[in-house]
């Protein structure tokens, strides 16, 4: 499951911040190995992260080196890992690396998150969790 990689980040793969603050992070840079997980897909993994109670419409969750992040403390953990290199980076690390910074911004930006997604149509990670059916793989019994 998820001991096999030290590092990974479980993420909204739908949410197009999310997904554009994975890739501008270079992660590989900083912090070596990170797997990255779409909090939407089928991975073992999101079922462990929701078993240790993490809710992923809240926030992403960062597990580094055995210790698990979640929300705002994902995002500053990150951004203490951020890269000297870039403009984005730099604002990153500046914005989220103190832990009051982070608790701060995190609201608006989950705000700024659920409103995307609103408008993209596309639904919280509660309401497209995969459902426990008696078929498998969604066919119909008639």
């Amino acid at each position: 499951m998820a001991a096999d990689t030290p590092n990974l980040l479980v993420y909204d793969g739908q949410c197009p911040f999310c997904t554009r603050y994975v890739c501008w992070m270079r992660l590989k840079d900083t912090v070596g190995e990170m797997r990255l997980v779409d909090a939407r897909g089928d991975d073992p993994v999101i079922d462990e992260v929701r078993a240790l109670g993490f809710d992923l419409d809240q926030g992403m969750v960062l597990r580094l080196e055995s210790q698990w992040y979640h929300g705002a403390e994902a995002l500053r953990v990150l951004a203490m890992l951020s890269s000297p290199v870039g403009a984005f980076n730099r604002l990153n690390r500046h914005l989220f690396s103190g832990r009051w910074r982070a608790r701060g911004w995190y609201p608006l930006l989950r705000g700024l998150r659920r409103l995307a997604l609103w408008l993209l149509r596309r639904p919280s990670l509660r309401r497209s969790q995969r459902v426990s059916s008696p078929c498998r793989g969604g066919e119909d019994d008639g």
